[in-house]
This record gives C-alpha cells, sequence and structure tokens, in this order.
C-alpha cells in the first residue's frame, strides 16, 4: 500500500511544509487533518468531468449516442486504498445519522481518531434527495437534541410545525373530504425540505469529525477473498470515454476498506441490490414493492397561501385498479410541496405516471392554489412500500442495511425519514459495541445486535402494526376494497390480527401488454399549470458528461427494442419520469422503431431498474457529482 502523495499532488508541497508534515508520510496521511482539509485532499485529486455550465437535455435528435457496445475494461491498474473504521455509502438521513451517532460513541469515549467516512455520489449533500415531506422528529430529536431550538445557533431553520390535515378522495370534479387514519396524524411534527435537512445533517456530521465526501460515487462491493466477508468499496473510474477507453484526464477509482460497511444508499441502491442477492438476504421475506414519487415545488399568491396546512388526496386521476395518492403542503414563506405516489405494481402499460401528475394538478383542489403562482423547483424518485413483510435481513459479514435500502418507509404513515434515521443509529450502536469488543482489525464482524435491536425499536413495532394495508388493495375490490379494509386495520385491528397479507408479486410482473389495456392519452400541457417533460427535467440541475459509458445498462438495445415495442409500445417511455427513453422511428428496424436510451437526461430514479417488464435495464452510477442538483425538494 502506498502513500498518498501521487494522488493529490496540487496540494503535497503547501501542506509538506506544514508542523504536520511528518503525518504525510504514514499509511493515511490525510487521517490527521479536520474532515474539511481530508475533503479537499481528495477533490483535488478527482477533476470534475462536467461542463463549466448545465448541457440542453437530449432528445431523438441529439448525435453523441453511446453504441450499444459501451464497454469498460480499465481496472488493470492498481487503485489507492485507504483504511477507516467505519464506511457509510450514502449521504441521506440514514448514512448521516449513523455517522454522527457513531462518532458521538467514539468522542464521548475519547477516541477522536475513530474514523467514520461517508461517500456520497451527488456533487453536495442534498442534491439527490427527494421527499414530501413531513418528518416525524422523534429520531432527529434522539439523536440532536437541540436541532430546532432557538437557543442553538445552528438549529435546522427551515421546518414549518404542521397545523391542520385534511383527507380528500377526488372525482373528476369534486373533493370529498373523508377521514385520515390515525397514523396520518401530524400534530408535532414538521414540514420541511429532506433536501435542506440532508445538507445541515452533513454540516453537523463534519463538526464532530465525520469525514464526508460527496462526489464519490461507490460503484463496486469489495469481499475478501478468505471468507467472502464485505470488505467495503470502491468508486467508479473518472474520465473513461463512451468506447471505454480513457480521456486525458482519466483517474482511476479509490477502494475504500473498513471493518464495517454500512448501505445507506436508499430505495433499490445498486451495490444494496448486489449484496442482497450474494448473501440471500430476502430468503425469508416478500418481494420488495414499490412506488414512484413525482414532486414539484411552487412559490404560490399570499392569498393561496395556508402556512403548516398538510393535505392528502386519493382517487383521481389514478384508474381504481392503481394504487396511489397525492398529496400539498404549505410551508416557508408561500411556498408548496405537491406531488404524487404511483404504486409500480400498476397494470396498464399506457399509463405515464408523469402524465398522470399533470393531470392532477388541474383538479380544482389544486389548482386553485397553483394559480397564479410558479413552479421552481421538480423530481421524482423511486421509494419502497412493501413495508413489514419485505423488510430482508439487514446485517450480513462486514456490514449491514440502513434506511430505505432496506425498506422501513411506513406507507399508511406517509413517512420514513425518522424510521431510516433511527435504522442508522441502532446500526451505528451496534457497530461501536461490536468494533470495541472486537479490536482484531483482521477478523470479520457480524452485526447480530443490529438485528436483534430492529425487532425491539418503534420500527419494528410501527411497521408490523400496519403491514396489511398496502397489499389490501391487491383484493378484487381494489382500490375501494382497501380503502375499507384499511379503516378496520387503522380503527379496529390495529395490526392484532393473526394473519399477514402478501403482496401480489413482483412490480414488473403485474404489467400486462398494451393491447389488453385501454389506452390512455394525456391532454396537451398548458405550460402554467403543467408541462412537458424536458421542461420539468431542465427544473431538476440534471447534468452528466456526454462522453461516458451509459450507467443505464441494457446488453442489445435492438433486441430490447424487438422485444419490447410489439408487446408494451413504449412502456419504458411513459414509466420514466425524465424522458429518458424513446422509441424513435426508423425504418431499417423490422417493427419500424429504434429504441434509444438519453441516459443524460436520467434523474436518478431507478425506475427503469424495478418496472422494465424484461428486467434487462440495469441502473448504475455514473461519474461521480453528476445526476439532479436538486433544490428544496
Amino acid at each position: 500500500m502506498s502513500t498518498m502523495k501521487p494522488v493529490f499532488p496540487a496540494v503535497w508541497n503547501t501542506l509538506a511544509a506544514a508542523p504536520s508534515a511528518k503525518y504525510l508520510r504514514t499509511w493515511r496521511p490525510h487521517s490527521y487533518f479536520t474532515p474539511a482539509t481530508r475533503r479537499l485532499l481528495f477533490q483535488t485529486s478527482r477533476p470534475s468531468a462536467l461542463p463549466a455550465a448545465p448541457r440542453s437535455f437530449s432528445t431523438s435528435s441529439s448525435k453523441a449516442f453511446a453504441d450499444v457496445n459501451d464497454s469498460f475494461h480499465l481496472r488493470q491498474q492498481d487503485r489507492e486504498t485507504d483504511d477507516v473504521d467505519v464506511c457509510i455509502v450514502g449521504g441521506g438521513p440514514a448514512g448521516l445519522s449513523a455517522a454522527i451517532r457513531l462518532k458521538q460513541l467514539a468522542n464521548g469515549a475519547g477516541n477522536e481518531d475513530f474514523r467514520v467516512l461517508v461517500l456520497e455520489k451527488a456533487g453536495e449533500l442534498g442534491d439527490h434527495i427527494v421527499s414530501g415531506n413531513v418528518i416525524e422528529p422523534s429520531a432527529v430529536n434522539e439523536l440532536l437534541p437541540d436541532w430546532n431550538s432557538a437557543d442553538n445557533p445552528s438549529r435546522f431553520e427551515n421546518a414549518t410545525p404542521a397545523t391542520n390535515d385534511k383527507m380528500r378522495f377526488l372525482t373528476r370534479s369534486s373533493a370529498i373530504p373523508i377521514p385520515a387514519p390515525p397514523q396520518m396524524n401530524n400534530h408535532g411534527n414538521y414540514i420541511i425540505s429532506l433536501n435542506q435537512f440532508s445538507k445541515w445533517l452533513g454540516e453537523r456530521a463534519e463538526e464532530i469529525g465525520v469525514e464526508v465526501y460527496p462526489g464519490f460515487a461507490a460503484s463496486e462491493v469489495l469481499y475478501k477473498p478468505n471468507d467472502g466477508s464485505v470488505l467495503g468499496v470502491a468508486t467508479n473510474d473518472q474520465g473513461v470515454a463512451r468506447d471505454g477507453k480513457p480521456k486525458p484526464h482519466f483517474e482511476r477509482g479509490m477502494e475504500f476498506h473498513a471493518r464495517i460497511t454500512l448501505f445507506a444508499e436508499g430505495c433499490h441502491g445498486s451495490l444494496s441490490k448486489q449484496v442482497i442477492q450474494k448473501f440471500d438476504l430476502r430468503r425469508d421475506s416478500q418481494p420488495q414493492t414499490y412506488a414512484l414519487g413525482l414532486k414539484e415545488v411552487w412559490e404560490v399568491k399570499p392569498e393561496n397561501f395556508r402556512k403548516g396546512e398538510v393535505v392528502h388526496s386519493m382517487g383521481y386521476p389514478l384508474p381504481s385498479n392503481t394504487y396511489g395518492g397525492g398529496w400539498i403542503y404549505h410551508f416557508g414563506d408561500n411556498l408548496v410541496s405537491l406531488g404524487l405516489v404511483v404504486g409500480l405494481d400498476y397494470p396498464n402499460p399506457w399509463l405515464s405516471p408523469y402524465g398522470e401528475f399533470q393531470k392532477l394538478k388541474h383538479h380544482t383542489l389544486y389548482r386553485s392554489i397553483l394559480e397564479g403562482g410558479r413552479c421552481i423547483s421538480y423530481g421524482a424518485r423511486a421509494l419502497n412500500e412493501g413495508g413489514f413483510q419485505s423488510i430482508p435481513k439487514c446485517a450480513f459479514p462486514g456490514g449491514a442495511l440502513i434506511g430505505d435500502t432496506a425498506g422501513f418507509l411506513n406507507v399508511p404513515k406517509i413517512k420514513g425519514t425518522h424510521t431510516a434515521m433511527r435504522s442508522g443509529m441502532l446500526a451505528a450502536k451496534a457497530t461501536w459495541d461490536a468494533l470495541k469488543e472486537n479490536t482484531d482489525a483482521e477478523s470479520t464482524i457480524f452485526l447480530y445486535d443490529y438485528e436483534d435491536a430492529l425487532r425491539d425499536s418503534s420500527i419494528w413495532k410501527e411497521l408490523k402494526e400496519v403491514r396489511n394495508m398496502r397489499p389490501s388493495f391487491h383484493s378484487p375490490l381494489g382500490l375501494y376494497g382497501g380503502i375499507m379494509y384499511s379503516g378496520l386495520e387503522a380503527y379496529l385491528f390495529r395490526g392484532k390480527t393473526p394473519w399477514t397479507l402478501k403482496h401480489k408479486g413482483k412490480d414488473h410482473e403485474a404489467t400486462q401488454p398494451a393491447d389488453k389495456q385501454p389506452k390512455i392519452e394525456y391532454p396537451k400541457n398548458d405550460g402554467e399549470i403543467s408541462f412537458d417533460i424536458l421542461t420539468s427535467v431542465s427544473r431538476t440541475g440534471t447534468n452528466h458528461e456526454e462522453d461516458q459509458p451509459v450507467h443505464l445498462q441494457v446488453k442489445d438495445w435492438d433486441e430490447h427494442g424487438k422485444n419490447m415495442w410489439p408487446k408494451y409500445k413504449g412502456v419504458e417511455n411513459r414509466f420514466c419520469p425524465a424522458g429518458v427513453y424513446e422509441y424513435v422511428e426508423d425504418e431499417t428496424k423490422d417493427f419500424g422503431r429504434r429504441f434509444q436510451i438519453n441516459a443524460q437526461n436520467c434523474i436518478h430514479c431507478k425506475t427503469c431498474d424495478i418496472k422494465a417488464p424484461a428486467q434487462d435495464i440495469n441502473w448504475q452510477t455514473p461519474q461521480g457529482g453528476e445526476g439532479p442538483k436538486y433544490t428544496m425538494t
């Protein structure tokens, strides 16, 4: 293992002259410096592959598309390696909560040299975060008790107390008041931007010594050769052309070895799904089910603003065989968060979640608030809906799954931030105890205590209590049967029934052939309340270097198109909320269409990896620092 000098020559000379220069000649030279300095050392060594200004979004007219035979064979060179105590993949609420709790425990024990490192693929913390969000503060109250205190100069200043709740069942022209289940009571909760909250958590983490490295995309799980346990992760290479060849600024990725690696990638993480498969973590659970959440943030007219109001809706515009619902939250100063969640087990390939969202905004309930305002942000992200039945084994040799990676979202409650944070805190405590007990750096750690702590926690209790609500919508009565049964569970059964309903199957299996379902024609967007998809994508700040291997991996584009178009008539184009997939007219093809991937438009929602009927689209992380740059989401 070599010194880090070749990795950051631009700052080497300056640091070598400092009194701390002796540390530069040790195996972990940067570990002496503050987190901010350590981050500079790493980031200086990784020149940005992005252009100076956001590039325009691609449609079928673009000529710079990747060849279907893109390949990537640059793994012969050695990678720089860094040893840490704990590596956390993902800088969202779960990962940052785990990091903060670990450093709290280590610092409290006088072990300030205990290294906790967070790798985040986004350019800055929060850039890839999308959520409603009404946060239940139980977990953050425990982690950082003064997080919202007026006496704390570093408090989170953007929390709006929820004042009142409304639930509406929508028809095309009306909004019918219906009782909300007790799980949706938001008394004591706060409306926030999870994007802003994650940035704030990152600042608190760095204050106590967590090493936070945004722009570092973990793309490979490393395993110990002797026993197959997780050794750590490697970040992807920078500066690789679409043909797989190195560009002038090519740089090999880095390896981060850790005694414990915590995966906090969020829903359907690219590394988490590999770990789940390798260790067969779903052997005792049902398949995970998912939804796609689409969100906008608007600045509205003062007369339409009702600070702290929380409104949820169900029914229109979704068909009765499709699970989902909308929301609109009033927060900050004349801001509203609104969106639509669509269960990805919908059967009709003609349905477009993005199109349904645009229709929803024209309903009187929503339009009356939005008229005269302006849309300032858009985002979309897949989320877990499987609940209790779909929780996998969360611990494995050398690491664990935390947060939405494991699927701790409480669907009836429409909340997952508090469970994600709590799971991170539980994993941190189990990690600290295990490493304190076992000081042999070469031994493999298994977090038995984390699994036990989850089962004894409020996470397990609340998810078990509502376990039958989401699958009840699979009954022959569909939407209305699900509403009735969920009412019984909420007010009468309270999760104490001796049965546990099963999910119907995997989401991609629910998709029916196009000729078996009614075709849906969506109205033209007006440019004031509803917008075309590329206008919305332009509000995400999405940016990818075009000259790199396509991160949406399809083995054979022509074969995919030949198999999918005749049966599903372009379902990929409709389930994607960012205009990534197209079928372009091409007379040279047998069926008159050419399957096309506009990877530059990808907003990292993961829907394609989940919903593609043939399961032949594999989402992999692109270069670090790329993708959306969300604001206020």
